[in-house]
C-alpha cells in the first residue's frame, strides 16, 4: 500500500527576521501565512528594512565629517542592519521558491 496524495495544505518552514537563543536562525513551521507570528514577521521585516534606509542616509549625512568613534558606532550599526536585510532577503527568496 503506497501512500496516497493528501489534501492537506503543505506546511513551510519560513525563516523569521529575529534570531533564536545563542544568535541561531529562527524557523515558523505553519500552513497558515496569514496567522499572528507570521504577521508579526511580516512587520518586524518592514522595520528592519525601513530602519536600514534611515540609517544608510544617515551614514550619507555624517560621513564627511565623523569621528573615528562616530565611524565606529556606524559601522556596527550598518552591520547589524545589513544582517537584517540579508536574513529578510533569505527568507523571502525561500518563500519564492516554494510551490504555491
Amino acid at each position: 500500500m503506497g501512500a496516497e496524495p493528501s489534501d492537506a495544505p503543505l506546511r513551510t518552514a519560513r525563516l523569521l527576521p529575529w534570531a533564536g537563543t545563542e544568535g541561531k536562525a529562527s524557523y515558523l513551521i505553519t500552513d497558515d501565512t496569514g496567522g499572528p507570528v507570521s504577521r508579526l514577521a511580516d512587520i518586524t521585516e518592514q522595520v528592519q528594512l525601513g530602519m536600514g534606509v534611515q540609517l544608510l542616509a544617515h551614514a550619507h549625512d555624517i560621513l564627511p565629517h565623523a569621528t573615528a568613534a562616530q565611524l565606529k558606532f556606524l559601522a556596527e550599526r550598518l552591520a547589524e542592519a545589513l544582517e537584517d536585510a540579508v536574513r529578510v532577503a533569505e527568507s523571502r527568496g525561500a518563500r519564492l521558491r516554494q510551490p504555491a
